[in-house]
């Protein structure tokens, strides 16, 4: 019998561990694995990666290539799949920050880390600030990383980041969500509680291992824990977290005198022998770790300077620490000393920005500088050990970094001179998101900004893609930008920033934060008192409340708004307005008005100058003449629409035309109506809009209803339910039910389809949508009266 590869493996590893005389822990910990991972190695129940058998190898000083053909029988038993298919799915996520090369002692620490993650999957990191909490949790992150392969996160709690709140556990699970690439249409809205259940049950079917930084207490943490399944998560804080009775705690204190000096050297780049400044001076060598606390923090920031200052003696250190305010500020105080002017200048004004990271054309902003300037300085305090680089591009500072930048600017920058730095910021990003705003348009383009002049240098947005990367990326600040806004009571950025996110919102974040944050862009408004800006404000609201349900406080905001546009002549406002109006009007069970609504629409974007914008009112007419049964009128505004130039494969008006001939010429035009459908549906699988895949879906099951294929009518039906049981906003299964359950009646599915009917009368009813209520009755009236 031929023997087993696998237990092959384990039994060549087994001689290796023989070779080493080291226990499973001792060996664990020297090749920088878990004990439980490398067990399951040694036992033969897991294969090892391979540069686990390397690291195991090395220890003993044995090639490893002989092992490798075992290795990759037994991990590739099947052939690679074709580039092509490799490509469709991207590489795990790893936000791990980068491991300290020059990680120093916690050798007993780093083994209870590591023993409470397999015991319990979760650990608490907790010590005073700067003690090294953080570095600890990432060195055991990267060691874990090889056994939780799918995914490896990272994320700021900002519990102690001075000038800003912690981190709400609400916004930190959608960062969290966000990063498993979890699409937004399966994020619940409905509370906390639904949000931690989404993201445990991510977890649940996934090896990941998450660092929840900085935590503020055990409230802010307990709804990020892992609940079944093997993911693991380690959390660091300055407090005790008595309140997680569940997950042990490690507790940090100040380097020993040993490692401080071990990690002032190493740091230092010094040389261990005599010819090192650290081992001729030991007296001043002994008085620098002093100076520092043994913090490790403030040791890297010492050891970076004397790095750079080959002329400087160790002495020389110790004076340039002594002048500082105290034993933890000396080191900062002294970097900041050894840069020029301008330097110090954008140091210090850094701890000004919201938000967490930042890039060059934020700082550039900020400093009122040259981007080529503000990526110069950036780099040099990066080499300074002033601003960390965790990705390229993004720049962030330690948060006690930031809280001494943040002083250093009260201090030293006039209280003027810092009110316009942090102007230039909000301006900076009020304008940059309009320019994202205007590459991925959501439904007509908003209109310029007023809230301060254009900022020198802005990023560039080559198509909708890299528009949406850069708001995914920089979504964190932006709402830092506007809560700033808010407390400076700058209104216009609080009135504006909200409207140029609304592409941004159609595809991301849930109905219950665009409803916040037009709520107070509205209050701003009405501080402002333009009155076109007002009546956008009301109509942005009503929006929002319509998108989420909310029937009734739509229509009072679209009356509001249409009061303050009267008079003012602004006819591109006045259409999106009264294009708003004919969904809702629709969906109260009229049929005439909307119809009217969206003609005239369309009249008002002519007169704005705005032709291709009244291509939307000709798609929202042609859809809703398809719904009145006026087939053949419908196909040919759609048909007018579709031959509209434009360059977007996913321009919203494009779409609900392919949908609606689809849906029109189905009976007498079937190739051309599957051509129009599978269209659509490629575009939205294309544009990642699981809201429209499904709509088109649906449509395309009653176009395969009419055609008589009843079979494929209901699979396809079918899959577009599949989709909205993902989403989390129940009231957009009120557009579909209908559809459904006749293609039912007609295959002879009666109870299927009555059960359909009665779920759609009572979602109408809640809703308020008279429209699907009447379609509704008539749909159960007519399975009632039918004969048995």
């Amino acid at each position: 019998m031929e023997n087993d590869p696998q237990q092959e493996l384990a039994a060549r590893l087994r001689l290796l561990q023989e070779l080493s005389g080291l226990g499973v822990r001792a060996l664990a910990r020297d090749a920088g694995l878990s004990s439980s991972s490398l067990s399951r190695y040694l036992t033969g129940q897991t294969v090892p990666p391979w540069p686990a058998v390397v690291a195991l190898c090395r220890l003993v000083k044995r090639d490893p290539r002989p092992l490798r053909p075992l290795w990759e029988r037994i991990s590739n038993p099947l052939p690679a799949p074709p580039k092509s298919s490799r490509l469709a799915h991207p590489q795990p996520r790893n936000d791990l920050p980068r491991d300290a090369p020059d990680f120093t002692g916690r050798e007993e620490q780093l083994a209870a880390v590591l023993a409470a993650i397999d015991t319990h999957r979760a650990v608490t990191v907790d010590g005073m600030a700067g003690v090294g909490k953080t570095c600890l949790a990432v060195h055991a992150a990267h060691r874990l990383a090889a056994d939780f392969p799918d995914a490896q996160l990272y994320v700021d709690l900002h519990g102690f980041t001075e000038g800003r709140p912690p981190l709400d556990p609400d916004s930190a699970l959608r960062m969290l969500l966000g990063a498993l690439d979890v699409p937004s249409e399966r994020v619940p809205q409905d509370g906390l509680e639904s949000l931690a259940a989404c993201w445990r049950a991510e977890l649940a079917r996934r090896r990941v291992v998450v660092v929840l930084d900085n935590a503020a207490d055990a409230d802010q943490v307990r709804p990020l824990l892992p609940g079944a399944g093997p993911s693991v998560a380690l959390i660091t804080s300055r407090n005790r977290l008595l309140g997680l009775e569940e997950v042990p705690p490690v507790s940090l204190d100040v380097l020993t005198p040993r490692e401080s000096a071990e990690l002032l050297a190493r740091a230092s780049g010094e040389p261990t022998g005599s010819e090192g400044r650290l081992t001729r001076e030991p007296e001043s060598a002994a008085e620098v770790l002093r100076l520092c606390g043994h913090l490790p923090l403030a040791l890297r920031l010492a050891a970076a300077r004397l790095r750079h200052r080959p002329g400087w003696t160790v002495g020389v250190l110790v004076e340039r620490l002594a002048q500082g305010a105290s034993e933890f500020d000396t080191a900062f105080a002294m970097s900041v000393r050894q840069l020029s002017r301008p330097q110090a200048r954008l140091f210090r004004l850094l701890g000004l920005l919201p938000g967490a990271s930042f890039d060059e054309y934020g700082v550039a902003a900020l400093a009122d500088v040259p981007l080529h300037s503000a990526q110069e300085i950036l780099e040099d305090l990066v080499d300074a050990h002033l601003v960390q680089q965790p990705t390229a591009g993004r720049y962030r500072l330690h948060d006690l970094v930031h809280q001494h930048a943040r002083r250093a600017a009260e201090e030293q920058d006039a209280a003027p001179e810092r009110q316009r730095a942090l102007t230039w910021v909000l301006d900076y990003y009020v304008h940059a998101a309009a320019a994202a705003d205007a590459a991925m348009p959501f439904v007509s383009p908003s209109r310029p900004v007023s809230a301060g002049p254009l900022p020198s240098w802005l990023p560039r947005f080559a198509d909708k893609d890299a528009a949406l990367a850069w708001l995914v990326t920089e979504y964190g600040n932006l709402v830092a930008v506007f809560e700033t806004a808010a407390a400076l009571g700058a209104d216009a950025h609080v009135c504006e920033l909200p409207r140029f996110l609304r592409a941004y919102f159609a595809r991301r974040c849930g109905t219950t934060h665009l409803n916040v944050l037009f709520e107070r862009s509205l209050a701003a408004a009405e501080r402002l008192g333009d009155p076109i800006q007002l009546a956008e404000a009301h109509s942005d609201l009503g929006f929002a409340r319509y998108n989420a349900g909310r029937m009734g406080e739509a229509s009072a905001a679209y009356e509001a708004a249409a009061l303050r546009l009267a008079g003012t002549g602004d006819s591109r406002a006045e259409a999106e307005l009264t294009m708003r109006r004919g969904y809702l009007s629709w969906d109260a069970g009229h049929t005439e008005e909307p119809l009217e609504l969206f003609r005239l629409a369309g009249k008002l974007y002519e007169q704005a100058g705005c032709p291709t914008d009244a291509a939307h009112a000709v798609a929202a007419e042609a859809w809703t003449l398809l719904q009145l049964g006026q087939g053949e009128e419908a196909a040919r505004r759609a048909r007018e629409v579709l031959a509209t130039p434009h360059t977007d494969p996913a321009w919203p008006p494009a779409l609900t035309a392919r949908i609606t001939l689809g849906v029109a010429v189905a009976a007498t035009e079937p190739d051309e109506a599957e051509h129009q459908l599978h269209r659509a549906l490629a575009v939205s699988r294309d544009d990642g809009h699981l809201h429209n895949q499904a709509w088109c879906l649906n449509c395309l099951g009653v176009a395969l209803r009419r055609m008589g294929r009843y079979e494929e009518a209901l699979a396809s039906h079918a899959q577009a339910f599949a989709l909205l049981d993902d989403l989390f906003e129940e009231h957009w299964k009120i557009h579909f039910l209908d559809g459904y359950a006749e293609t039912s009646r007609l295959a002879g599915l009666a109870d299927q389809a009555l059960r359909l009917h009665r779920q759609a009368l009572e979602l109408a009813r809640r809703l308020g949508n008279r429209q699907a209520e009447a379609r509704a009755h008539e749909g159960i009236a007519a399975l009632l009266d039918a004969p048995p």
